[in-house]
């Protein structure tokens, strides 16, 4: 589990630009991010989960325990933004990224 956290961090460490696609990182607040309670992940949402780790703005462990994600779904985001931007974070694209990555 220990080494999932570190290849965690490192996935939305990579994403290292001043926006992410878009969404500006030098000025994310908390109040920007999805509510705690969101159960509707559309893709701007998970872009802001994305940026909020990626900004600092909370750690990659808080983001799971906030939104009760897994480990490796908060990963699985972070590698398709990394890769497609955020129309990677489609649910009725994802298979299409996935196909081409393996």
């Amino acid at each position: 589990m220990h080494s999932r956290s570190s290849a965690l961090r490192a996935a939305v460490q990579n994403t290292s630009r001043e926006t992410l696609d878009g969404i500006d990182l030098t000025s994310l607040a908390l109040d920007d991010l999805p509510p705690p309670e969101t159960k509707r992940w559309v893709i701007r949402r998970k872009a802001l989960v994305v940026a909020g780790v990626k900004s600092g703005l909370l750690t990659a462990q808080q983001a799971c325990a906030r939104y009760n994600l897994s480990e490796e779904e908060l990963e699985g985001w972070t590698k398709l933004v990394e890769r497609h931007g955020m129309k990677g974070l489609r649910a009725t694209r994802i298979q299409r990224y996935r196909i081409r990555e393996v």
